[in-house]
């Protein structure tokens, strides 16, 4: 089968994105809760970092949706192709489709013909995925698409007219909080077609113990990841953050279901971005990196209802700490 993946200047040229990058991280840095967006963590040494993260002991959200799609991707074929005649699958933030790829290769040989769209803001993953995926699914008709999620959906839906199942996993719904969760879906819901399916994975309220663990692993990787950012910025926007200067701190919240990542300011000192920006930071100071929100079960439904779309399936693991859930646009 024909594999066709999208140059990278087809859709954010370096010119652009940087310009974009520095912006973001502007506007973050000045705000009076200074943060950082989440999306930039990926360049290439963050992804080698998140595939360290994802092979932590503690780090059980890999384990738990992996197992889902091992064991039950038939399930979730046959879900699929009950509510939707002829497809396409768009998967948002594809990563390495390491367990995207148990659904793919059932379809496959379930006879579905179908493209697979891989979104991802990172041209190293679309790069990896082109060399890797046909390789390993030599059926597989392959469309790849780096760039900003909802435009590349435009251009997926540009392509082909068929109905779109659309894969969000990873617990990545859960790198907002809920008033962006609610936003972020019904955007989503815009962009889609009454009849489009949306398969997206909630990592579920547990004990706390184990979900801080999890952003806070022995080895010193989720700390390296968060870190890396910074040394992203001293590299690509010509700033001067000392990392000796900054501690990672997570959090959890229980009550809300809020898993937050900060990394701290040890001193009263300044940044500098470039030769015209200058952030002062006061010792104690926080710098918001990440969220990570956790969700009951009965949360997802209502996150779907409020936001367009009817809940017909979930798949959870043996231990039902994360669950992939099946929406219908309505």
């Amino acid at each position: 089968m024909q594999r066709t993946v999208i140059p990278n200047h087809a859709t954010l040229n370096k010119k652009t994105a940087a310009g974009s990058f520095y912006h973001d991280v502007v506007k973050g840095l000045s705000a009076p809760q200074k943060r950082l967006d989440s999306k930039y963590f990926y360049d290439a040494e963050g992804d080698r970092l998140f595939q360290q993260i994802m092979q932590c002991h503690e780090y059980y959200l890999t384990g738990c949706e992996m197992q889902i799609f091992r064991e039950q991707s038939a399930n979730i074929a046959a879900a699929i192709e009950k509510y939707t005649g002829t497809f396409d699958v768009v998967e948002l933030g594809a990563g390495d489709a390491t367990k995207s790829i148990h659904l793919l290769e059932q379809l496959i040989n379930n006879g579905t013909g179908y493209t697979y769209f891989p979104i991802d803001i990172s041209a190293n993953v679309i790069y990896q995925l082109e060399k890797s995926l046909p390789a390993k699914l030599p059926e597989l008709q392959l469309h790849g698409l780096n760039g900003e999620y909802f435009e590349m959906l435009q251009e997926a839906n540009a392509y082909s007219s068929r109905k779109k199942v659309v894969l969000f996993m990873g617990g990545n719904i859960g790198n907002f909080n809920t008033a962006e969760a609610l936003h972020f879906c019904r955007e989503l819901r815009h962009h889609l077609q009454p009849g489009d399916l949306l398969l997206t994975g909630f990592d579920l309220k547990k004990h706390p113990q184990v979900i801080l663990s999890a952003y806070n692993d022995d080895a010193g990787i989720t700390r390296a990841f968060n870190f890396n950012l910074l040394t992203r910025i001293n590299r690509e926007l010509h700033a001067d953050f000392d990392l000796s200067k900054f501690a990672h701190y997570p959090t959890y919240d229980p009550g809300t279901g809020a898993c937050k990542s900060y990394l701290i300011s040890l001193t009263q000192q300044q940044v500098h971005i470039g030769e015209e920006v200058c952030i002062s930071f006061e010792e104690n100071e926080a710098l918001y990196m990440e969220i990570s929100q956790k969700y009951s079960l009965e949360e997802t439904d209502q996150l779907a209802a409020q936001s367009g779309f009817r809940p017909v399936a979930r798949f959870s693991d043996s231990k039902r700490w994360f669950v992939d859930c099946l929406w219908k646009c309505i």
